[in-house]
């Protein structure tokens, strides 16, 4: 999968990681992918949530160690 933006949220907390990927993805183009990371373990329903309300696709979600990440693309 090609990333065009990755966004480290490490260490922020709800609503912070849901803030920076919406300002990341309102710079982006439309079809663009965004990953972000974060630790936040309430990130991946929030994300889930972020993804219907805004209409952007979540393409995958995952946990890596201690991290979650979460693929979306623009709408």
């Amino acid at each position: 999968m090609n990333i065009d933006i990755e966004l480290d949220t490490k260490g922020l907390n709800c609503p912070l990681p849901i803030l920076k990927a919406k300002k990341a993805l309102a710079g982006m183009g439309s079809g663009q992918v965004l990953r972000v990371i974060s630790t936040d373990p309430g990130s991946s329903r929030d994300f889930q949530a972020f993804a219907k309300q805004t209409g952007n696709e979540l393409l995958e979600q995952s946990t890596q160690g201690e991290a979650f990440v979460h693929v979306l693309r623009r709408r």
